[in-house]
């Protein structure tokens, strides 16, 4: 029997929050032609002329705010999440962990189990939904360095899990103690993507933007449709955790300027919630699985900052799954399910 292994790979960090790092950092990012899917030559004029100019220097305060004397939250909490699932498993299946972006790359990781014989990967994208600039940008690069290192080595994807019930029920598990805190408001607030992007992934070209309701009109394009998948996710959990349909909404943060993309922005809604009334709200983020900057300096700082400033009185980000053991055990269990089918 070939030796199996797991590999989990989450989105990445700059190796330090210093400018020069933050900068090579950005540069492998936002070079990624699945997240700024410009031809080559604009996308090298977007970023080199106008986009690393002045990035850098402001990313890499914000991610000074978050950083810990052990690391990137990002790369720390996700080495816990590594090693917490390979104690769960066993040593006859070992956890590997790479990052998109940065250090440990997705490369040099798969030069690892090559060399240590591995002959099948499971591949669990740490993203619970389908994007091109998340979850497709990953399995496509393990998959090229597969091919380019060892065509023999058999991976095989963990899908979009958004709306699996283990999922929901570990998102349910974790967010219940800040549920049971009194709040007018819930707020699930996921990553942006431009819109441009629904309707590239839409192998259809007549359901995204041009059905009505397309997001909640059955379609086999949802299979790809980053929205469709979020406002599923939304539907779930609200039954799971038995939501009141006027005290919870939905909103996208992270944004580039320059053409459109998903709204209503979350920001927008830190300044509106409390003109309704909404003094005391919660936020959480489900296309997160381990908070990040986006999370911890987006939200929790800047976000409350905001909130309270425009009549705010009370902020609670709610946790990323991050490594609780509701987590590990769903990671496990599709682990699990996964050895249970034999070697292919």
């Amino acid at each position: 029997m070939p030796k199996r292994a797991v590999l989990l790979v989450n989105l990445g960090s700059p190796d330090s929050p210093s400018v020069p790092d933050v900068r090579r950092y950005l540069r492998e990012f936002l070079g990624d032609e699945r997240v700024l899917d410009l031809p080559a030559p604009f996308r090298w004029l977007l970023l080199e002329g106008i986009i690393l100019r002045t990035r850098p220097k402001n990313s890499a305060h914000a991610y000074a705010s978050i950083w810990t004397k052990e690391g990137s939250p990002l790369i720390v909490m996700s080495q816990s999440v590594q090693r917490k699932l390979a104690a769960a498993l066993g040593p006859d299946t070992p956890v590997h962990l790479a990052m998109r972006y940065g250090s440990p790359s997705i490369a040099s990781v798969v030069g690892q189990l090559v060399a240590d014989g591995v002959g099948e990967v499971l591949l669990f994208p740490q993203y619970p939904h389908y994007a091109m600039s998340s979850w497709e940008t990953v399995v496509v690069k393990v998959m090229e360095e597969a091919a380019r290192q060892s065509p023999a080595l058999k991976v095989t994807t963990v899908q979009p899990f958004y709306a699996d019930s283990d999922y929901i029920e570990m998102l349910h598990t974790v967010a219940a103690p800040y549920l049971a805190e009194a709040h007018d408001h819930l707020l699930f607030s996921y990553h942006g993507i431009p819109v441009r992007h629904l309707r590239k992934a839409d192998s259809s070209k007549a359901h995204c933007t041009v059905v009505a309701d397309c997001c909640t009109t059955c379609s086999p394009v949802h299979a790809t449709c980053y929205k469709a998948q979020c406002l599923a996710t939304t539907r779930a959990f609200a039954a799971r955790a038995g939501l009141d349909p006027q005290r919870h909404s939905v909103s996208f943060q992270s944004r580039l300027a320059g053409e459109p993309w998903l709204t209503p922005f979350t920001d927008h809604e830190f300044e509106r919630l409390p003109k309704e009334g909404k003094k005391r709200i919660l936020v959480i983020c489900p296309a997160f699985i381990t908070d990040c900057l986006e999370t911890i300096e987006e939200i929790r700082e800047r976000g409350k900052e905001s909130f309270v400033a425009a009549g705010g009185e009370s902020f609670r980000q709610i946790p990323c799954a991050n490594n609780h053991p509701a987590y590990i055990d769903f990671l496990a269990k599709r682990v699990a399910a996964w050895l249970k089918t034999g070697p292919n």
